[in-house]
């Protein structure tokens, strides 16, 4: 999938895999990134597995790796994450959810 070129990006999120830290319908704005230098363990990313390049994912980084990232949900019990996928490489790092409880996120 193709971003635009833009530093932000403004995301909606999409089920209960990152509760309770997002939840479905929150909006966020990520920051991109250049590299994996940017990201650390427990960030939260917006991000796409290598084997599914047209899944765009918001995951908690539990790993990182010359091959990428390892990514889990939240919500264990319903999140598809690295376990399932795999590596994954990110686009951005999610800053801040603006929409409808506005914070930082952790």
């Amino acid at each position: 999938m193709q971003l635009p070129g833009y530093r932000w990006i403004r995301a909606e999120i999409h089920g209960p895999s990152m509760e309770p830290t997002l939840s479905s319908r929150d909006f966020v704005i990520a920051r991109r990134v250049r590299s994996a230098n940017e990201i650390g363990v427990g960030e939260v990313v917006l991000a796409h597995f290598d084997c599914r390049p047209d899944l765009l994912v918001v995951k908690r980084v539990q790993a990182v790796s010359s091959q990428g990232l390892w990514l889990v949900g939240d919500n264990a019990i319903a999140s598809d994450a690295s376990e399932k996928y795999g590596w994954a490489q990110a686009i951005a790092i999610v800053v801040v959810r603006y929409w409808p409880r506005p914070g930082r996120i952790c």
